[in-house]
């Protein structure tokens, strides 16, 4: 799965901007996480077409910065601790995470986690997490 980072100036209409930019070409949001950081706003978006998403998003005024990149999508136990636990073996094994965030839950019983180690990193955070290729 694919995640897009977007860095663009921190100002009132921007999410509702690039909310409207993506939605309005038939691009589904599937998961986002948005936050000021200063004079920047960064955005980190899951959808069900990261490619046509980023052209749509090339084309926005005020942009700064867009990357893709891959995440790792876990399906943990949704029970207290278990995000613990997860992180805990990525931090055993000095993996640095550029972001985590709930995707959502496919059921009462499990939560999905979208896991973005630094991208020199992504291979050591899937074997800490006993993921294979």
């Amino acid at each position: 799965m694919k995640e897009i980072t977007v860095i663009v100036e921190n100002r009132i209409g921007t999410l509702a901007n690039i909310a409207e930019a993506i939605g309005g070409a038939g691009v589904n949001i599937e998961a986002i996480a948005a936050y000021g950081q200063g004079v920047n706003a960064i955005f980190r978006i899951v959808t069900t077409d990261p490619v046509s998403a980023k052209r749509i998003l090339d084309k926005q005024v005020g942009i700064r910065e867009i990357t893709v990149a891959d995440i790792l999508v876990i399906k943990m136990a949704n029970r207290p601790g278990e995000l613990g636990k997860l992180t805990r073996k990525l931090s055993n094994r000095k993996v640095d995470l550029e972001s985590v965030y709930i995707l959502g839950k496919t059921d009462h019983a499990f939560t999905e986690v979208a896991i973005k180690p630094v991208e020199s990193q992504m291979s050591l955070a899937k074997d800490a997490l006993g993921i294979k290729d």
